[in-house]
């Protein structure tokens, strides 16, 4: 009989679920993105659990009814002592009352660990080689060593990422300040593959760490003087690029990998998986991308790390 998995991820900006097979092939997936108000630049967590709290019950509705045989959750936001957001407690208090319900285990994971298990449920193979994660998101600027140790986990070192501002309040913030909706990121997309000319913003990478906050004073000063919005989103967009580049190569002479798995939100920008690919190749490294619509937040992760845990 063909088993079927449960996926929960409450993160900070969507409310998903999905269920996928023993194989990681999915047969429902349902989210909504968190409402924020025109002008704003994010929201409280106490918003956050209130939109979860009312949205997750109706998402799982949405579902097909079939025997759930196990449910992943994203439980943390990283699998470090102390990693907390209230915002993952509703997805996790839910995942456990299921769970206790339906007599089926419930496995716990860090929304960190979604994003890379989502990428690898979409690309269809599990690396058996150690490999590099770039999470670049609203909340996350983060370059990681990753082994998977086989028991469906992975040992995770933090190398290198953001040392002020997230890669996607980069983003957000620019975006907002243009008038655009929140989150910003495929509206400033589009906008940047409409030019062809931009002034360069600066770019800030020390000791393997990138700072976005000058770069972000800079083009809020450039929005006030009157800036083209296009050209202000393809400089944007060409500044993140080259920040992710240096990156890169600072750690790769450290941990040098034959694979880079690149997930979040920022990461389903085509420019950037363009620009991140080039580099990569020229460098020997393949630069795996989930689908795009699987790089942004969604439950297919931990259903999909549910799927390996429970076949083990």
């Amino acid at each position: 009989m063909k088993q079927y998995l449960l996926g929960i991820d409450t993160s900070c900006y969507t409310t998903s679920c999905a269920i996928v097979d023993e194989q990681g092939q999915i047969h429902g997936e349902a989210r909504k993105i968190l409402d924020v108000k025109s002008g704003e630049r994010g929201l409280q967590q106490s918003n956050m659990v209130f939109q979860h709290t009312r949205a997750l019950p109706k998402l799982i509705q949405e579902l097909p009814q079939l025997p759930i045989s196990g449910i992943g959750v994203s439980a943390f936001p990283r699998r470090e002592k102390d990693s907390y957001m209230p915002a993952f407690l509703v997805g996790r208090g839910q995942a456990q009352t299921l769970s206790h319900i339906m007599n089926v285990p419930l496995y716990e994971f860090s929304h960190q660990e979604n994003h890379i298990l989502a990428a690898i449920r979409s690309l269809g193979m599990v690396p058996k080689e150690p490999f590099l994660s770039l999470h670049l998101s609203g909340g996350t600027t983060e370059l990681l060593h990753c082994t998977y140790d086989e028991s469906g986990f992975f040992d995770v070192k933090l190398i290198g990422g953001a040392m002020d501002l997230q890669g996607g309040q980069f983003v957000d913030r620019v975006g907002v300040a243009l008038g655009l909706p929140f989150p910003a990121g495929s509206h400033l997309e589009q906008l940047a593959l409409e030019s062809d000319a931009y002034d360069a913003l600066p770019t800030s990478v020390k000791n393997g760490y990138i700072s976005f906050g000058g770069p972000c004073s800079e083009a809020l000063r450039r929005i006030e003087k009157g800036v083209d919005p296009k050209n202000m989103a393809l400089a944007l967009f060409k500044c993140i690029g080259r920040s992710l580049e240096k990156l890169f190569d600072y750690h790769i002479k450290q941990y040098p990998v034959s694979t880079v798995i690149a997930v979040g939100g920022v990461m389903s920008n085509s420019l950037l998986r363009s620009r991140l690919e080039q580099h990569l190749r020229r460098k020997g490294i393949t630069l795996l991308l989930a689908e795009p619509q699987f790089s942004v937040d969604n439950a297919t992760g931990v259903a999909y790390g549910a799927s390996l845990l429970h076949n083990k």
